[in-house]
């Protein structure tokens, strides 16, 4: 039997319900909306789903987010026409199912022995014999030789003017057309499942038991009931989130406007909540130990849930999604850069805010995440460095680049580098720099530094300052040379102590004029002196630092002796400097800096950071001194009255598709007619649903058997 393409054909007398019904039971509406379905899956993949809406405009522009938006393309598995589209697709499958399933169980118990002797000549799997035995005997036997090997057999007897003839029809395989029943059913069982576990029970509540979305914000208890679904609620899927120690009854369901909050029957308590970690800093391993309180019975469960190993009550799945941060408390040392500020401390739990005050200047401090892990790659860099043809092991450089798909050449070396605080300064016009600080110092090409992070929007990447550590190994050298570059006394101080140590006695015409050099190169990288300089479009203004100096220099020096003007300009600068340190570390009642090599690559690293520090936006920063760390787990608890369904849908399926691929339908006649001496005359043909070379063997072992013909 060939399945057709076309449609159910109905006796009606409008042709639109006999066309409409013709079209929603084709096959090929079918496979166009399977179509439709996989690009949208496609679609689905590669765009994330139900992210904030401000990622999409970051990702895509303001015009084509609205526009991907106002199609669903954001939430393609719960949008209307996505599910309409499953809808159609289960009425189309079905009545596919109706049209052929007839057809097929008929054709599945028909033996067709009544076929014509004249047919089997048309069939190209046909043979001719004669046998030395009656026909009644030859298709007793024949039979019996068929049953043997698994065939189902008939026999037929016809009255023919020479005789009494014999048909033996017989069938195996016939499980190819379940197969097609199987496969076609399993898909009206996924949709099935899907349109269960997906978002339509939840839509139909919104439109029609007055269910809408909660777009506003405080306590989940104070939220209305029109924004909460039942703990009857037949099927949803939402996130939990359980700080340690706490527990929780209330899911959020996101919408596309808004959330919806689903009450459970049971409320989780996170009694313990494990992270393990690989070399890279990535979780290993994440698992929750809870404990399940019954609303109705009372009755508390303890369970462990962890990824892929989901614990279930009430027919309620709990899966481990994730991991937060649950409020973790943390103190912050605020550390004065670009003003001269009192340090003082401030603390916060993550996720709030304190309120700063800047003269007249209003800050709010947002405190965003905290990181007890940071695993960084330290491995050195041997990019622009020569080599020595001596020393090329090629048989290493190929062995280096084979085996996993995955192997680098470069080498890494990871280390964990302690805790880190993230936090935004926002002013009062709304406008926020976020900020990602280092609690301890990282060595970074052999020195140690403090690293101060800062971007302007989350699409950029973090920009690092880099704070020299002093010999204590903190940053209070680095501070108090900073507060001295601000403080004009200081500075001339300063200028005094280097033209003094540089100029021998009896020359002060020499010494004052390296002094006015000093005061000079010392106010513009302080930022005391202007510079005329001009500024390109866009460009910062040039307020201090070594980028003054250099600006300075292109206006005033002509360009042939600018390189020699400038090494002058900075060994000045670096001779001030130096002087300008010990006279803070005499202001704060320590001892000078010894003349050695560790001073001076701390000197080297603190002229750098302190040009940088000009481009720093804020007037402080704030450093990391202690911290409490809360975890909170995060889980997806889900009620899918369809999991089941699906799955019985994807058995169906697997057993349809390999009875349709792997099993072949064969038929076989044998037609006995009486010949002369009470012989059989025996001409044999067979059909199959593919033509293989199996089947040309199988037809010339059958003709050997049953026939006595070799092939």
């Amino acid at each position: 039997m060939t399945v057709s393409t076309q449609g159910l054909h109905i006796r009606t007398g409008s042709p639109i319900v006999s066309g409409t019904v013709e079209l929603l039971s084709s096959m090929r509406f079918a496979i166009s909306l399977l179509s439709v379905i996989c690009i949208a899956s496609v679609i689905g993949t590669v765009v994330k789903q139900h992210e904030p809406f401000i990622n999409y405009v970051n990702q895509f522009g303001p015009f084509w987010a609205d526009v991907f938006a106002s199609a669903h393309l954001f939430s393609v598995y719960s949008a209307w026409w996505f599910l309409l589209i499953l809808a159609f697709l289960v009425i189309s499958t079905s009545l596919c199912i109706a049209r052929n399933t007839p057809k097929i169980l008929a054709d599945f118990k028909a033996y067709k022995e009544n076929i014509r002797e004249q047919s089997l000549k048309a069939f190209p799997h046909r043979a001719e014999g004669e046998l030395g035995e009656t026909p009644e005997a030859a298709a007793n036997r024949i039979g019996q030789t068929l049953l043997g090997s698994g065939w189902k057999v008939k026999l037929q007897s016809r009255v023919t003017p020479t005789g009494t003839g014999w048909m033996v029809a017989a069938k195996t395989g016939t499980a190819n057309k379940i197969g097609y029943i199987a496969a076609h059913s399993a898909i009206v069982l996924v949709c099935i499942g899907g349109l269960l576990d997906g978002d339509l029970m939840v839509r139909a509540q919104t439109w029609f038991l007055g269910k809408s979305p909660f777009m506003g914000g405080g306590l989940i208890a104070d939220v209305p009931a029109q924004h909460r679904l039942s703990a009857n609620n037949p099927t949803f899927r939402g996130n939990l989130l359980v700080t340690e120690g706490t527990t929780a009854g209330t899911a959020i369901l996101a919408q596309p406007q808004g959330v919806l909050l689903q009450d459970l029957p049971f409320g989780v308590e996170l009694k313990k909540f494990i992270v393990e970690y690989y070399d890279t800093g990535m979780p290993k391993l994440f698992a929750s130990e809870i404990v399940i309180h019954d609303n109705e019975t009372g009755e508390s469960k303890e369970a462990r849930v962890e990824v892929n190993h989901p614990a279930s009550h009430r027919g309620i799945n709990i899966y481990q999604s994730s991991f937060d941060d649950g409020g973790s408390r943390v103190k912050l040392q605020a550390v004065p850069l670009n003003r001269p500020t009192a340090p003082f401390e401030v603390e916060g739990t993550i996720g709030s805010t304190t309120a700063l005050s800047n003269g007249d200047d209003k800050l709010t401090l947002e405190y965003t995440g905290l990181r007890v892990i940071n695993v960084e790659n330290f491995a050195g860099s041997s990019a622009g460095a020569a080599t020595d043809v001596r020393k090329v092991d090629l048989r290493s450089s190929i062995e280096s680049r084979l085996g996993s798909g995955h192997k680098t050449v470069t080498e890494k070396t990871l280390r964990n580098v302690g805790p880190s605080i993230t936090y935004k300064l926002r002013d009062a016009a709304g406008q926020a720099v976020e900020y990602h600080n280092y609690m301890l110092p990282v060595e970074i090409d052999g020195a140690r530094v403090y690293l101060l992070g800062l971007r302007e929007t989350p699409s950029e990447p973090f920009r690092y300052l880099r704070i020299p550590v002093d010999d204590k190994d903190g940053m209070d050298g680095f501070v108090g040379l900073r507060a001295a570059l601000g403080d004009p006394a200081l500075r001339e101080q300063a200028v005094r102590r280097y033209a003094k140590a540089a100029v021998e006695d009896g020359r002060p015409e020499l010494a004052e004029a390296l002094a006015a050099s000093a005061t000079r190169a010392l106010g513009l990288f302080a930022g005391a002196e202007a510079v005329n300089a001009p500024v390109a479009n866009g460009a910062p203004a040039v307020r201090g630092g070594l980028q003054a100096v250099s600006a300075f220099l292109e206006s005033n020096v002509p360009k042939a002796e600018r390189e020699r003007a400038s090494d002058v300009l900075v060994r000045i600068l670096n001779g001030t400097l130096f002087e300008l340190m010990q006279l803070s570390r005499e202001r704060a009642g320590l001892p000078p800096l010894a003349q050695s090599e560790a001073t001076q690559q701390f000197m080297s690293q603190a002229v750098i950071s302190l040009s940088d520090t000009f481009f720093y936006p804020a007037p402080m920063t704030f450093q990391l001194k202690d911290f409490t760390h809360v975890q909170a787990s995060v889980f997806q608890v889900a009620r899918a009255p369809g999991q089941n369904i699906v799955y019985l849908g994807c058995l169906l399926l697997i057993l349809g598709v390999f009875a349709m691929l792997y099993v072949r339908e064969r038929r076989l006649w044998v037609w006995l007619s009486p010949s002369r001496d009470h012989h059989a005359q025996a001409r044999m043909a067979l059909s199959t649903n593919r033509k293989t070379m199996e089947a040309d063997r199988e037809f010339d072992l059958l003709k050997t058997q049953l026939l006595k013909v070799q092939p």
